[in-house]
């Protein structure tokens, strides 16, 4: 990548970094980027559904002044409506409740908020609101959607991942058995980024200014954590996202994995994959078996196979459906965040990933990565590739993949 010509004249002033190691290489390509950095945040993994709730619940509990949520989906469900309870009773105590959905995540045939459902919300004090609600004939509403998954409490605590709020997160669907994804706890200098997102979004969806110095809070991280936050927006920042995997990638010595729902991959990430495979970078994918997505499956394969061919270890995990949108590099950093590696979420929406540049949090999640591949997973190999995808699911693959391309 460009970039990385000049990684050293920014990694000199980078401290705890070497020149020459691979994380300072990939934060001085993001922040060529105009990525901004924080220094001194803690971090906790959350990767299930179970831990990402209950963890969440304790959180919304203490909430004293306020709290602010953007979510793709909130699901009019069993654990959507325990979470609105919940709100209620803070609302109660005179906390600050302000939550976006996604119009179009809210657009299901059932368990979906009706505009009566937001109205009688905003009334009882929790004001809920839709970003671009999608209604036909207006087609072109479907373009860019708010695929974030923010939450912020107190100016001093902040939530981002692949999770919405849903049941599916504690049971599963019946088509594709347990929903696996990954979620973060945050505190430190990082919230009031988040926080600055949030009221960007609730501007635009509400016309609503929120004064930044009213949403300052304490900063109660106890490690040094360095992140960088990743925030993709549709128009000047609408690159932003693929570039950042792709430098994150380029900086790479050992080893890349990733684990992704849908890697129906860019061709800048791809192209980086190729390069990193070149340079001798051990490349690791992990995706589910089972899909939500009726044609993803046979379009990925193919990349899959075009990888494998090149030397990357492609995992194809058995355990249900693997949600996570998750990248770990030489052992040392890693993001986590909503950004799906397909055209949707780098090309089209509204997305969120923290990079975080700590070899700490990067072993917990290798451990999590480590135990699903170990237990759950199938390694795919030419002998078995086409035991897995038929004759008819690999001519439709190639022919979306040709379409996809030239379109």
């Amino acid at each position: 990548m460009r970039l990385l010509a000049c990684a050293c004249a920014f990694a000199v002033a980078l401290p705890g970094l070497s020149q020459d190691r691979s994380d300072s290489l990939a934060v001085a390509g993001l922040r060529g980027l105009d990525v901004p950095f924080f220094q001194g945040n803690e971090v906790h993994l959350l990767p299930s559904g179970k831990e990402f709730f209950d963890d969440l619940f304790r959180q919304l509990e203490q909430a004293e002044r306020y709290i602010h949520i953007e979510f793709y989906k909130f699901y009019n469900d069993s654990i959507g409506n325990a979470t609105l309870d919940l709100l209620r009773r803070k609302v109660r105590q005179g906390v600050e409740v302000k939550v976006l959905i996604d119009g179009f995540g809210n657009h299901r045939p059932t368990d979906s908020f009706t505009k009566e459902d937001l109205e009688r919300l905003r009334a009882e004090g929790i004001l809920m609101h839709e970003f671009s609600p999608f209604a036909f004939p207006y087609i072109h509403r479907a373009y860019h959607r708010d695929h974030r998954k923010i939450i912020t409490i107190d100016g001093h605590t902040a939530y981002i991942g692949g999770m919405n709020i849903a049941d599916y997160y504690l049971h599963g669907k019946p088509e594709v058995g347990d929903w696996l994804d990954m979620h973060i706890r945050m505190h430190g200098p990082c919230v009031a980024e988040y926080e600055r997102l949030f009221a960007e979004m609730w501007h635009k969806v509400t016309g609503e200014r929120m004064n930044a110095a009213d949403y300052a809070g304490p900063d109660r991280s106890t490690d040094k954590i360095l992140m960088g936050v990743v925030a993709r927006k549709p128009g000047r920042e609408s690159g932003l996202m693929r570039k950042a995997y792709a430098e994150a990638i380029d900086a790479a010595r050992h080893n890349v994995r990733i684990v992704n729902a849908y890697p129906l991959l860019t061709r800048t990430v791809r192209r980086a994959l190729y390069r990193a495979l070149k340079r001798g970078v051990k490349v690791e994918i992990m995706l589910s078996a089972n899909n939500d997505q009726q044609l993803t499956p046979d379009i990925t394969a193919i990349q899959m196979k075009k990888l494998m061919d090149r030397g990357a270890d492609i995992f194809y995990f058995e355990g249900g459906f693997h949600h996570a949108k998750v990248m770990m590099v030489d052992d040392m950093y890693c993001t986590v965040g909503s950004a799906n590696l397909d055209a949707r979420s780098l090309m089209f929406d509204y997305e969120i990933n923290a990079f975080m540049f700590d070899k700490g949090v990067t072993d917990r999640l290798y451990d999590v990565y480590a135990f699903d591949k170990r237990s759950r997973c199938t390694l795919l190999t030419p002998e078995n590739f086409k035991q897995h995808f038929t004759l008819r699911q690999r001519v439709r693959g190639r022919t979306l993949w040709f379409l996809k391309a030239v379109l």
